[in-house]
């Protein structure tokens, strides 16, 4: 992966990274499609509230902010897959 967000994501691999979004770690979260200067809810949680480096840290994840915040694209099998494989690529970072 070129550049990881802190949920997981390859933002290297997204149409918007370098165009409208530079990723997470740049803006401090507070990405295109989060509400108007507030950080993206995943990004606050594990950096602002719980000072993790990424959600593979954090025991909880996937929790329910990353079910709140789906992107509404996905049917539920492909957000399902998505998910294992956010979570996957973490928990790979964290054992490398």
């Amino acid at each position: 992966m070129d550049k990881m967000s802190v949920c997981g994501m390859d933002c290297g691999a997204c149409y918007c990274f370098g165009k409208l979004c530079n990723g997470c770690d740049s803006c401090e979260g507070k990405v295109f499609h989060a509400p108007e200067g507030a950080a993206c809810p995943i990004y606050d949680c594990v950096k602002n509230n719980r000072g993790l480096q990424d959600c593979g840290t954090c025991e909880e994840a996937p929790c329910r902010i990353w079910f709140d915040t789906r992107d509404p694209k996905f049917t539920d099998e492909e957000f399902n897959e998505n998910v294992t494989n956010r979570i996957q690529a973490l928990r790979k970072i964290q054992n490398d």
